[in-house]
């Protein structure tokens, strides 16, 4: 309705006297006013019963309510709930009809709402859990196949202030490559000791971490800002199902050998047990033998990689038939006139898709499968 500069009571005043002077036919008010052919009957029918007040806005909400609870049932309803706190509301409305079955009871969703009305349901906040890693596992058969990373379990130094040491290790020759201690498990201060190493060591074919922060996230594929830069470099972000270290297993191992010769106890500083960490490195890989490899060291079965860490991370190329769309601020792609959301970790990255069936997409990123767009959904249904 096209009320500007006039209240929409003024403009309804107008209204009656147009319609009053006959001059105007229906149709014409109706595109005068911005309204409908019935909204304009309707109003000339309220002013001739109640006059001024009958242009007045009425609520929207009905004057009875026929199928609402009766307040005997809510009585009911509430008393027992305080009689069995516990409860819910199933098990509420179970319980009153075995003990009063001569009266109609309402089903468990109104004693829900009746309950929540009443101040008796709390509302939970839902948890977001990384979805799950959906890929085969890479089988780590050469130096460089898998890399294991983690954040081994923070601890306070004697300054007071929390370490959280950054581990990377080669899962076949279980050489140490980076031993990290960080005030704070940032991607930045992440992305800036494994690009330290990448620069050392070269590039891996996958790296295997669990699904915390910096690693993961919540949203689709479980991707992080991390999980993007490694995709980019051609690097597969490989998860462990939550609550199976084992998958990790070798790392983990090394996790126990770190905590026994550096932590146990912690340095006063983080530049003291730092240098704590350095001198472990050089120990664990280069002298002490390990099992796993025949008692070789790691240093003497670890070669670096061909895969050189480039200077600008490499364009992303889809192969023909694709479509290609840029991922715009706030994680969305544009489709059909529409807005479909992917994720804000891709945010000004493209985004690949290959159509499947009539309204069914794969969504790429790179050579990663984020998930199934469902053009009927309007939405990315993930894997």
């Amino acid at each position: 309705m096209p009320w500007k500069e006039t209240c929409v009571m003024d403009e309804k005043i107008k209204f009656i006297g147009d319609w009053k002077r006959s001059e105007y036919t229906v149709t014409e008010l109706s595109e005068m006013y911005g309204v409908s052919r019935k909204t304009i009957y309707k109003w000339a029918e309220r002013y001739d019963t109640m006059g001024l007040d009958g242009l007045k806005d009425r609520p929207s909400a009905p004057l009875t309510r026929p199928r609402a609870t009766s307040p005997e049932i809510v009585d009911y309803i509430l008393a027992a709930k305080s009689r069995h706190v516990k409860w819910g509301p199933r098990k509420l409305v179970v319980w009153l009809k075995n003990q009063y079955p001569e009266k109609k009871w309402p089903v468990a969703s109104t004693a829900q709402t009746i309950l929540k009305r009443e101040g008796w349901v709390k509302t939970r906040h839902r948890r977001h859990h990384t979805p799950p890693y959906t890929e085969p596992f890479i089988n780590s058969q050469a130096a460089n196949d898998v890399w294991g990373a983690d954040f081994k379990g923070q601890f306070r130094l004697g300054e007071g202030r929390n370490c959280y040491p950054l581990t990377i290790t080669d899962s076949f020759s279980r050489y140490l490559l980076g031993c990290q201690g960080l005030y704070r498990p940032t991607f930045v201060n992440t992305r800036v000791h494994f690009e330290r190493v990448f620069k050392e060591y070269g590039l891996p074919k996958a790296i295997r971490t669990d699904n915390g922060h910096p690693f993961a996230s919540v949203a689709l594929g479980g991707l992080s800002s991390l999980a993007v830069w490694f995709i980019k470099l051609g690097i597969t972000p490989e998860r462990i199902e939550p609550g199976k270290p084992e998958q990790n297993g070798r790392h983990e191992r090394f996790h126990r050998t770190l905590k026994e010769a550096t932590i146990n106890p912690p340095r006063y500083s983080l530049l003291e047990q730092q240098r704590a960490f350095d001198r472990f490195r050089v120990e664990y890989n280069n002298e002490r033998p390990h099992e796993a490899n025949e008692q070789k060291t790691p240093a003497s079965i670890y070669r670096k990689s061909r895969r050189e860490y480039p200077a600008r991370s490499p364009d992303i190329v889809y192969p023909d038939g694709y479509f290609i769309r840029q991922v715009r601020i706030g994680g969305p792609i544009r489709w059909k006139g529409g807005l479909i959301y992917v994720s804000k970790a891709l945010t000004g990255e493209p985004v690949g898709l290959k159509q499947i069936d009539n309204q069914l997409w794969e969504v790429y990123f790179n050579f990663t499968l984020l998930g199934i767009f469902d053009e009927e959904l309007g939405r990315i249904i993930p894997l």
